[in-house]
């Protein structure tokens, strides 16, 4: 398979569209539990991420956040995953959080799949002993998500999307009111439909029925596109792109924790 690349996407006026980064603020704080990492992924550039580390042996989500989120965003999220017995693995982008360099499309890209090749590597030095391995993208994330997927298969235990977009020039016009003549998605866009028909492993797709940033229609093409024989489309009643968890929390996280093998939760 040759190797796409991402110069469209990689213009100036289509990032500006796409990113929107921000610094980690001060110092991280020490937290039990908790391991602020940093991963190389192109020579002397690494990225930062962090581990909630739930007990040996958990299955771990390895998570890639919206365009306008940081790692350190997750700290008041991550319980509500180590409450279920899930190891949470936040992965940022160039730009964002303690990460170094600046984002564009095409390291998003390849860093996802560099820094998701070291993961196990990572758990290990830092003592977190874990199991399965799923990977989750949210929003912009999904690109990332997707790559993995598509180049990491035989390392994975399933895939899950959280408001996840399908139509990348769509997304593009739509949140950023800006069109580029003559792209095309097989061509120049992320790919996300094409890559997730090739992910025949598990699959948990949710979505807010009130999404306007990304409409949950993008979120029934993957789930369609998907040949999984083991998927899942979860559609969260009154949420938006940015409050699944208070619209739906029980909904999000026993759909996550059914994909992830673990106990439920009632609420």
């Amino acid at each position: 398979m040759t190797e796409k690349t991402y110069a469209v996407l990689d213009r100036p006026e289509v990032q500006g569209v796409l990113f929107y980064p921000r610094r980690e603020a001060g110092v991280p704080r020490l937290v039990s539990g908790v391991h602020n990492v940093r991963i190389p992924v192109d020579g002397d550039l690494s990225v930062g991420a962090k581990i909630y580390a739930a007990q040996p042996g958990a299955p771990v989500i390895v998570y890639f956040h919206g365009n306008g989120e940081i790692a350190s965003d997750y700290d008041s999220i991550a319980p509500l995953y180590t409450a279920l017995g899930i190891t949470l693995f936040v992965i940022d982008y160039r730009g964002y959080g303690a990460s170094d360099g600046e984002p564009t499309s095409s390291a998003l890209i390849n860093d996802a799949r560099t820094s998701f090749r070291q993961v196990r590597d990572v758990l290990a030095d830092k003592g977190v002993g874990g199991g399965d391995l799923y990977v989750m993208g949210r929003s912009l994330g999904s690109a990332a998500a997707m790559e993995v997927v598509d180049t990491c298969r035989d390392d994975l235990a399933g895939l899950i999307i959280e408001s996840g977009f399908a139509h990348t020039f769509a997304l593009i016009e739509r949140i950023g009111y800006l069109q580029v003549p003559g792209a095309e998605e097989a061509r120049d866009g992320f790919g996300n439909l094409e890559k997730i028909a090739r992910a025949d492993l598990p699959t948990l797709i949710i979505h807010g029925e009130r999404d306007w940033i990304i409409p949950v229609g993008d979120g029934i093409d993957l789930y369609e596109a998907s040949p999984a024989a083991d998927k899942t489309l979860v559609k969260v009643p009154g949420a938006g792109h940015n409050d699944l968890l208070m619209a739906g929390r029980g909904l999000y996280f026993n759909a996550i924790a059914k994909i992830c093998g673990r106990t439920e939760t009632a609420d």
